[in-house]
């Protein structure tokens, strides 16, 4: 039990590197490790991985802010939208099987990678320059992601990236910067939901956490240094394959059960 705990924690680092690095992959991390690594139940782990980014988020959005990467007004506007989605979608998340929400959390990875490894038709816009869409356009992509996020547990950074950089036309580590903000509001309104109907472990919850935050400040860092095609590659390469595993770990059991019931 000792050397899973080391391992754990050693995880818990990767997982705050990659929120500090890329603005997300928080929960594409954190819920599989919870899950396969200390066996915990598939909802408690989800819940579990929202407090752990939400508070490795709001770290991260402070250092991004010292070097101006984050757009304040948009992704405030965005993160209240994503709350009140994220919100409901916590209290639904509580009422389905785990094995089915992982499925579901494994296939918005997968969509939302290949979304990114093509990146936008469009021309990208210019560093420190940016075109806001209308008011309505992002309240209404929040919601939307927010509710996604807070179904399958996801602080929701592998889904708010794209949508920044996609729809919302900023540069890719302004987005990330950005999507710190929204992804603390809405972990924090999913986690809410959830306690109505899970318990969670806070002992190794906060020694998740505070491993991940130690490494969130090495993502961070590391963020201003890498061009903007490669980290949006990168970022979609490694939601790809996090989705394939869970994809490949997850189908057979629900497969065989769902036989069973017939």
């Amino acid at each position: 039990m000792e050397l899973t705990l080391v391992i754990t924690l050693l995880l818990a680092v990767l997982v705050g590197v990659s929120l500090g690095l890329l603005g997300g992959g928080g929960s594409i991390l954190t819920v599989p490790i919870l899950s396969y690594v200390l066996g915990m139940e598939p909802r408690a782990a989800i819940a579990s991985s929202l407090f752990i980014v939400g508070v490795t988020s709001v770290v991260s959005v402070l250092s991004h802010a010292k070097a101006r990467r984050v757009r304040w007004k948009m992704g405030l506007i965005f993160g209240v939208a994503g709350m009140v989605g994220a919100f409901g979608g916590g209290l639904v998340g509580g009422l389905i099987p785990g094995g089915v929400l992982m499925v579901l959390f494994a296939a918005m990875m997968v969509a939302t990678a290949t979304a990114m490894i093509r990146g936008r038709k469009q021309a990208s816009t210019p560093e420190g320059e940016h075109r806001s869409p209308p008011l309505v356009r992002i309240i209404l992509d929040g919601f939307l992601v927010g509710l996604a996020t807070g179904l399958v547990g996801a602080g929701g950074g592998f889904l708010i990236v794209p949508a920044l950089n996609l729809l919302g036309g900023l540069p890719m580590a302004v987005a990330v910067g950005t999507s710190l903000l929204v992804i603390a509001m809405k972990s924090f309104a999913g986690l809410s939901g959830y306690l109505f109907s899970v318990q969670l472990d806070w002992p190794i919850v906060i020694g998740f956490t505070a491993a991940a935050v130690a490494g969130s400040f090495v993502g961070t860092k590391l963020a201003g240094m890498v061009p903007e095609r490669s980290l949006r590659k990168g970022f979609g390469y490694f939601v790809l394959a996090m989705g394939m595993f869970v994809l490949v770990q997850e189908v057979p059991p629900l497969l065989a059960s769902l036989r069973l019931d017939m």
